[in-house]
């Protein structure tokens, strides 16, 4: 046997040697199921107004029809529909001045007329992070969400968004990131690249924001910078008028800011009315609702 091929069978010995002490190779295994492959969520209409957040069943279909009157000044703003496209339009926040005036029960019905619009997909995101209403009621408290994104500069929040039982609604959780971290995360320049990113990925979107109140916690006026429309839910006779403005005077400057007035009993017929309007411009329309 020559030099060489006592060379090439020694090294050959070596490389089995070598292969029989080394550990077994890591097992692989499949990858958690993302909240993007999981299923669609069931709105449960029964729990859903068992919690406050959607009327009697029997007043569905006037409800249905305001919301179709509300929706069309704010479709209009975003899209570019029949006026100027307003800056960040696509982004509407949800707020009020205290807890108990119907701010999550509006998020979620305006979220589900905007649904009904042909070429608009919604996006409703539970920011909330204080009092994550939506979250509870449709199980997803526990879930990765809104936070974690804000927390995680790697992850992508799109993996995070979960589709729903409506065609065209989609939801974002609160995220279990600690709270104590909300205002310094939703005033962070990670959130306004979050809101951008949302429209960016889908031009045809519409993200409607349950924010926290205005005058409990701070991430409200943080997050108001972030959006290019405001919505104040305001209950009839419940808020006091200085607190309102007090409210208001936190949005200040803020190009787009239109309010909803909330359990209004109308005399004449007993039934819930609302205000919606842009400064002194209201109209009267019947909406319940005080979560």
């Amino acid at each position: 046997m020559s030099v060489v091929e006592k060379a090439i069978r020694k090294l050959q010995e070596g490389k089995q040697a070598a292969a029989a002490e080394a550990p077994p190779s890591p097992r692989r295994t499949a990858p958690a199921a993302s909240p993007e492959s999981a299923p669609a969520i069931i709105l449960d209409r029964g729990v859903l107004r068992s919690a406050g957040l959607l009327p009697p069943e029997e007043d569905m279909n006037a409800l249905a029809h305001q919301y179709r009157e509300i929706k069309h000044p704010l479709v209009a703003r975003a899209i570019g529909r029949g006026v100027a496209r307003l800056a960040k339009g696509h982004l509407i926040m949800i707020a009020s001045a205290m807890t108990g005036e119907g701010k999550s029960f509006t998020a979620l019905n305006l979220a589900l007329s905007l649904a009904r619009e042909k070429d608009i997909r919604v996006l409703l995101v539970d920011a909330d992070v204080a009092k994550p209403q939506l979250s509870h009621v449709l199980g997803l408290s526990e879930m990765p969400g809104l936070l974690d994104a804000l927390h995680d500069v790697d992850m992508d929040v799109e993996t995070l968004i979960r589709t729903t039982d409506v065609p065209s609604l989609s939801f974002l959780p609160a995220g279990r990131s600690s709270p104590e971290e909300a205002t310094e995360l939703l005033a962070s320049s990670r959130m306004a690249r979050l809101g951008m990113t949302l429209g960016e990925n889908a031009p045809e979107r519409i993200v409607v924001f349950d924010s926290p109140p205005l005058l409990q916690t701070t991430e409200s006026s943080a997050l108001a910078r972030v959006v290019g429309q405001i919505v104040v839910v305001v209950r009839a006779e419940w808020t006091p008028q200085p607190v309102l403005l007090d409210a208001l005077k936190i949005l200040e400057g803020h190009p787009s800011v239109s309010l909803v007035l909330n359990q209004s009993v109308h005399t004449a017929t007993s039934s819930y009315y609302y205000h919606y309007g842009n400064g002194s411009d209201r109209t009267q329309r019947p909406q319940p609702g005080t979560v």
